[in-house]
């Protein structure tokens, strides 16, 4: 007999749906049967295995469309394992992992073993994006049809931008006819070559070399070209500048098919936040000035930006203590990156309960064309997550990814995730 699982009295919040209202939700074998006032009442339901969601909102479980989880190649900073039990305790139950691992992940033979090793290995459900480029190299074009046949969810060089405005037309173009989505990091290294923050007063008067602002927005007004030449989608990962979000506003409005996440760290913290010479504060983009995070945060606000993902990017403690100029680039941010929305979007007002629930599961679900995530309707996959908004806790380390690199450790948060549940199984409980 298949398990049934009843989530009772708790805040449904459904932007697919438009629901928003306390209701209970019948989970059997793995799928949400019905979502409706009262079920615990019925006798159909007696016996059923329960969980209590009163005062809790109860949402579709959450999609991370951009997470490195380094497995082959750096498995002492993550692994498919540890990375996915840190989504779990995130409440987040399907990531799109970036192919910068080692070796790349640009052929089928290595994404069948990355599928063989998520489906043996993760806490959660694992997409893979592949190479655009052999090797990231920014040369030559993979092969698309077979990584789509190899069951490739996306394309990215992302860790490094795709340079070549002729090869990612082309790329654009064979996407589209393969109804492939292409993940660009926006980055001209010819401006921000050598830098490990952002180019202004702070970086200055530290006196390390910055990154500008327009290193990420000349690279996003390309990309938009190429998007709206080809009439192919082109998601923008990781924006960080004010010039990029006004950008793809402008686009938008013109119909160009442009779609674009933000991170957690960058709508959230500044680079004059940054406490001396840190490494765990270094990241590609870099923290931006207050006026480019007021921008993230209306183009969040106004649906602008699309998704919130993390950038998930683990480095153990040896390499991070190297300082600001010499340690790699990337933080952590999967078991943090819902109570930081909560902290700095619902409860500062800037989002409403159902547009966070949007940029975090709805939005980035169909954008990778996932029709039974990023809701609770019937038929659906049993993702939920249970999170209790006015939780007040502080991230510490030891965490459950291998790597502790978060500028949000020792920061008060509001708002934490209690249950997650991945296809009707409760994959992590506080």
């Amino acid at each position: 007999m298949s398990e049934r699982i009843l989530v009772t009295d708790g805040l449904v919040i459904d932007p697919a749906r438009r629901l928003e209202a306390v209701r209970d939700i019948l989970i059997v074998g793995g799928k949400i049967k019905e979502v409706s006032a009262g079920l615990s009442r019925k006798k159909a339901v007696l016996g059923t295995t329960t969980i209590d969601a009163k005062g809790l909102w109860v949402v579709p479980g959450l999609v991370d469309a951009h997470v490195h989880l380094r497995e082959p190649g750096r498995e002492g900073d993550e692994t498919i394992a540890t990375g996915t039990m840190a989504a779990a305790r995130g409440g987040i139950t399907t990531v799109l992992a970036m192919a910068n691992t080692d070796p790349v992940t640009d052929s089928p033979s290595q994404l069948a073993f990355l599928r063989a090793k998520a489906a043996s290995d993760a806490l959660v459900d694992v997409l893979f994006a592949a190479a655009v480029s052999v090797g990231q190299q920014g040369e030559k074009l993979t092969e698309f049809a077979k990584l789509r046949a190899a069951g490739a969810a996306a394309l990215s060089d992302d860790g490094r931008p795709v340079m070549n405005a002729g090869l990612l037309r082309r790329a654009l173009e064979y996407a589209k006819d393969m109804g492939l989505l292409i993940i660009d990091h926006c980055e001209d290294l010819t401006l921000s070559a050598g830098a490990c923050m952002h180019d202004g007063s702070e970086a200055l008067r530290k006196g390390l070399k910055g990154a500008p602002w327009a290193a990420e927005t000349v690279q996003v007004a390309r990309d938009i070209a190429l998007c709206e030449l080809t009439g192919a989608r082109v998601h923008l990962a990781h924006l960080s500048a004010a010039a990029s979000v006004a950008a793809v506003r402008e686009a938008k409005k013109r119909g160009v098919p442009v779609t674009a996440e933000a991170c957690p760290h960058h709508f959230a913290l500044c680079d004059d936040m940054i406490p001396g010479y840190d490494g765990d504060w270094k990241m590609n983009p870099p923290l931006r000035r207050k006026s480019d995070r007021e921008a993230l945060l209306e183009g969040l606000a106004d649906g602008t930006i699309d998704a919130i993902s993390t950038d998930h990017a683990p480095h153990g403690c040896g390499p991070k203590s190297a300082g600001m100029d010499l340690a790699p680039f990337g933080v952590i941010g999967l078991e943090t990156s819902f109570a930081v929305v909560l902290t700095e979007l619902f409860h500062k007002k800037v989002l409403s309960r159902r547009q966070i629930v949007e940029r975090m599961s709805t939005a980035p679900a169909a954008l990778l064309g996932l029709k039974d995530r990023g809701t609770l309707a019937p038929g659906s996959r049993a993702d939920l997550t249970l999170v209790d908004p006015g939780a007040v806790w502080t991230p510490q380390a030891p965490y459950l990814s291998s790597s502790r690199n978060t500028p949000f450790s020792g920061r008060r948060l509001k708002g934490r995730v209690v249950k997650t549940l991945f296809a009707g199984r409760v994959v992590h409980a506080l």
